[in-house]
């Protein structure tokens, strides 16, 4: 069972404080910070200068305003506030990402390899031997990230700058996790035609792309056009890598329940693109009876609002087999699962008593939940968040890095269901049956194991399916044989 004491902050502020360098101080600074329901994670002396001194604070706050409310407090208890700060922004001062060479260029040797006149060779070689850009340039282990900035986790269409910034965090986790190479690409166009047209353009020196945080319908036209015209590995994350974790952790939630998958009956909120590549692979591994709400109400066979919307269109045609009609709380009754791919608060936590016991409930909104954690736990036996702040963290990051590693490795063409279900399946099986618990069910994103077992098993996947390029066991490439006898 939860604690009612998790904590429920999503910011963090600096503030530099100065004050008189007296007994007692201190003492009232942390108290104040409590009294205005904030909480110190760190103190550090900065400068003591005679009677006065100056110390940074670090606090955790639940917005922005808090933190200024607890600023005036401070102030108001005899503290000058020298400096008020977001880490964060410090951060992403200056970018979070940069480019670094591995060949060191200390001479005119090794400036006449890297560049002109060895260069050359190298390029009119790739130029006759094409496929031999996978080992003579960086494309075999490099990702192009790619948005347009229309549907950012949590904050929606911000447009590609703003995106930025995003995408250089994800492009570090594919490096810090997995090795992979990644570099954002922010696209400032909405159109379908001319991001598919300018990925097409780009994809040659990248050996896959992950699509990120472009809003649906457009992401599933996008991702299809893309899938069936390049010959690389295409992705979009905020639908397939949703899915391979929520599998995952439905997989092992079903272990602590002592449920089959078949016979759950199961509730969405959310028929956006993670909802609709969620509810697909769940019906792939067996899902059978599954209800999808969006704002309108339940998705069901004879709404006449979703022509147009493939996405809702298959969900019409391929769940909701009693053709329920009714609102989220009459879904509820004697339900055993529910997804929340949505947005905060669309059920109280008292609605889930209607469902099943041992009910599971993955509230995956970010960074307000669906439904209050601590409150699930009264109801339910499993509960799962979007949120790094409570047990059993459903992050994409769980996916992705280990998956393209997998891909990468075997160069394979495309990632097929296959190599989904396999990623999902290994993700499950990194918990082992030692470990399982309720508040255990997906392991940490800092796991180490995750990556290694989602990329072999991603890589057997594609060598099984016949997508791969060459067999992972494959370490080295072989030098090309430039010799007269060898044409």
């Amino acid at each position: 069972m939860v604690s009612s004491d998790y904590p429920e902050y999503g910011y963090t502020v600096t503030i530099r404080l100065e004050y008189p360098n007296k007994i007692g101080m201190l003492g009232m600074i942390t108290t104040t910070v409590g009294e205005n329901e904030a909480d110190i994670t760190a103190v550090d002396l900065v400068r003591t200068r005679g009677k006065r001194i100056v110390r940074d604070l670090t606090i955790g706050v639940m917005n922005m305003e808090h933190g200024q409310r607890v600023a005036r407090a401070l102030r108001k208890a005899g503290a000058r506030i020298v400096a008020f700060t977001d880490p964060s922004f410090l951060v992403h001062t200056g970018g979070k990402i940069e480019m670094h060479t591995r060949t060191p260029v200390e001479n005119h040797r090794d400036l006449s390899q890297v560049y002109t006149p060895g260069v050359g060779r190298v390029a009119s070689y790739i130029g006759a031997n094409p496929e031999s850009v996978w080992s003579l340039t960086s494309k075999a282990n490099t990702v192009a990230v790619v948005s347009d900035g229309t549907a950012v986790l949590g904050l929606g269409d911000i447009g590609p700058e703003a995106a930025l910034p995003v995408m250089e965090g994800k492009a570090i986790l594919f490096k810090e996790l997995a090795d992979v190479d990644a570099w954002p690409i922010c696209l400032d166009t909405t159109d379908s035609d001319q991001i598919v047209d300018t990925v097409k353009a780009l994809a040659v020196g990248f050996g896959g792309i992950n699509l990120e945080d472009i809003s649906a319908p457009r992401c599933f036209e996008i991702e299809e056009r893309l899938k069936e015209e390049l010959d690389i590995p295409v992705f979009h994350d905020d639908q397939h890598g949703t899915a391979v974790v929520v599998t995952a952790a439905l997989i092992n939630a079903l272990k602590i329940v002592n449920k089959d998958i078949g016979q759950l009956r199961a509730v969405m909120t959310g028929a956006g693109a993670s909802g609709v590549a969620t509810t697909r692979m769940l019906v792939a591994a067996g899902l059978r009876d599954i209800i999808v709400f969006d704002r309108q109400g339940a998705i069901h066979r004879d709404r006449g609002d979703i022509e147009g919307n493939a996405g809702k269109m298959w969900l019409a045609e391929n769940t909701n087999p009693r053709n329920f009609a009714g609102d989220i709380r009459a879904g509820l009754n004697d339900a055993d699962l529910f997804i929340g791919l949505s947005g905060p608060g669309v059920i109280e936590p008292e609605d889930l008593a209607r469902m099943n016991s041992d009910g599971i409930v993955f509230a995956l909104a970010n960074p307000d939940p669906e439904v209050s954690p601590e409150e699930a736990h009264r109801y339910v036996r499993v509960v799962a968040t979007g949120r790094s702040d409570y047990p059993n963290q459903i992050n994409n990051a769980l996916c992705f890095p280990g998956l393209f590693r997998g891909v990468l490795d075997v160069r394979a063409r495309t990632i097929n269901e296959d190599m989904k279900l396999a990623a999902a399946q290994a993700l499950a099986a990194v918990v082992s049956n030692r470990e399982l618990s309720e508040e255990n069910i997906i392991p940490s994103l800092f796991n180490s194991r995750v990556v290694t077992a989602v990329s072999r098993a991603v890589s057997k996947a594609a060598l099984r399916t016949g997508v791969a390029r060459r067999s992972r066991s494959h370490t080295g490439e072989h030098m090309p044989d430039l010799s007269p006898l060898a044409h």
